[in-house]
C-alpha cells in the first residue's frame, strides 16, 4: 500500500475516480505553491492537469526546483496529452478515465523506477547516447536532444533492454499503455523521428524484419557484455 498525494486546483477527490477502488492511502491538497510548504510525505504524487495545463506545468516546474523525491504522475484528458513534454519533469502521465488495474500498475512501476534511481541507476549510457531519467532528458555525443515525451519514453525503454527485439504491439503496450487505441503506425512514426534526432547514431535503433525494433549496442559494448 502506497502513500499517495493528489494535487488539484479544487482538491477534487474525483481526479481519478478509479483510485478510490484501490487500497492505497490518498491525501488531497490544493494545487497551489503555498500548499506545498506543508504537504504531507508521499510515495507518489498525482498532479491534476485536466482543466489548467498552463498552471499545472508551472506547478510541476516548482516541484522540480524544490527537489521532489517522489515520482510525479500527470493526470490529463485525452486532448491534453499532446501538451505534456519533458519540461514538466514528470515520471508518467495517465488519463482521468484510467481503470483501477492500470492506475495500480503505473503506481507500482513509477515507485519502482524511483527506487532504482535512488540506487544510482538514473543514467543510461550506451552507444554514445546518455539518458537521464531524473530530468527526462537525453544527449547524443554530449548534445541535448529535443525529444517529445513519448519519444523520450520510447528511447529509454529500448535502451533499458539492449539487444532485445520488441514488436510494435509490445512497444505500444509498454510505452503508450495497453488502453491506447491508436494503430501500430504510431510506433513507426516515433522511431523515424528518433532516428532523425540521433543523427549519425540512428543505427542504434535497429529494425528486425517481420519482428520489430531493438536498441543496438556498439561492438565494444557487445564484447564487454559477452565477457561478463
Amino acid at each position: 500500500m502506497a502513500q499517495l498525494l493528489v494535487l488539484s486546483a479544487t482538491a477534487d477527490p474525483e481526479v481519478l475516480p478509479a483510485l478510490g477502488l484501490l487500497p492505497h492511502r490518498v491525501r488531497h491538497i490544493a494545487a497551489e505553491p503555498a500548499a506545498l510548504v506543508n504537504a504531507p510525505a508521499a510515495d507518489l504524487i498525482f498532479l491534476d492537469a485536466r482543466k489548467d495545463l498552463t498552471g499545472s506545468k508551472s506547478l510541476a516546474k516548482i516541484l522540480q526546483t524544490t527537489g521532489l523525491d517522489a515520482p510525479l504522475v500527470i493526470v490529463v484528458t485525452e486532448g491534453g496529452m499532446a501538451a505534456i513534454s519533458h519540461e514538466w519533469g514528470a515520471n508518467d502521465i495517465i488519463l482521468e478515465t484510467a481503470g483501477p488495474a492500470e492506475i495500480d500498475a503505473r503506481i507500482r512501476l513509477a515507485i519502482a523506477r524511483a527506487n532504482d534511481r535512488g540506487n544510482g541507476e538514473e543514467l543510461i549510457s550506451a552507444s554514445g547516447v546518455v539518458i537521464d531519467d531524473t530530468t527526462y532528458s537525453a544527449k547524443v555525443h554530449g548534445r541535448p536532444m529535443d525529444l517529445t515525451f513519448k519519444e523520450f519514453e520510447l528511447l529509454r525503454f529500448l535502451a533499458q533492454h539492449p539487444g532485445r527485439v520488441f514488436s510494435r504491439e509490445q512497444l505500444l503496450s509498454e510505452v503508450w499503455g495497453y488502453d491506447y487505441f491508436g494503430g501500430t503506425r504510431t510506433v513507426d512514426v516515433h522511431i523515424r523521428r528518433l532516428r532523425a534526432k540521433l543523427g549519425d547514431l540512428e543505427a542504434i535503433i535497429g529494425t528486425v524484419r517481420n519482428r520489430g525494433y531493438c536498441f543496438n549496442l556498439s561492438k565494444d559494448e557487445q564484447e564487454a557484455v559477452a565477457a561478463l
